[in-house]
């Protein structure tokens, strides 16, 4: 990318940090946050390549997988974990984050199961989203200052038994003994916090 920007320049630190393979592949069908977080990453040292879409993202990751990449679960015209798995077939050692707006258990495990190291819940700042791409093996995540909230927690598990179903509703409602309008009013809403 060859934007200017107001990001502060990396520092030494940032760039010891990432290691001799640079390349960063960042996948977000949000055009202002993914140009905004390509430059906070450049600015920190990335060599950048953003895609908008899954078909965008698996095309870059087939010519030239990367080292790193920040991913989104929901893009237009599909599933991030398609791009993961498209990495992966090319390149073992890439570090991905799964990025969400719509965080839930089933999909992080999902995410993990493909290849991620980490996924992030949106909003994330480029700072968190740095930390977990050069996050060393075996270090730990800091817990989190507030515990899920109850609703959170039922929210969860109904997520969990969703993705066990497959993903289809009558199913999950037959499951959790609910009505089907209602498990449909619930998978429409966003996670509480």
């Amino acid at each position: 990318m060859t934007e200017k920007t107001n990001e502060p320049a990396a520092d030494n630190s940032d760039a010891s940090s990432i290691g001799p393979d640079a390349s960063l592949l960042i996948v977000d069908d949000d055009g202002p946050f993914l140009r905004r977080l390509a430059r906070a990453m450049e600015a920190r040292g990335f060599i950048v390549e953003i895609a908008e879409s899954v078909a965008e993202g698996v095309a870059r990751a087939k010519t030239k997988p990367p080292k790193h990449a920040v991913i989104d679960l929901r893009l237009g015209d599909g599933s991030g974990l398609d791009v993961i798995e498209a990495i992966r077939a090319r390149r073992d050692d890439t570090r991905i984050i799964m990025l969400t707006g719509y965080g839930n258990i089933a999909t992080a495990v999902n995410a993990v199961k493909l290849g991620a190291i980490d996924y992030l819940a949106k909003p994330a700042d480029a700072d968190e989203i740095f930390g977990a791409l050069v996050q060393k093996s075996g270090e730990r995540a800091e817990l989190p200052e507030n515990p899920m909230s109850a609703d959170r927690v039922r929210w969860e598990h109904i997520q969990r038994v969703y993705e066990m179903c497959e993903r289809n509703v009558s199913e999950t409602a037959r499951r959790l003994n609910m009505h089907r309008r209602t498990l449909q009013r619930i998978l429409a809403k966003r996670a509480p916090k």
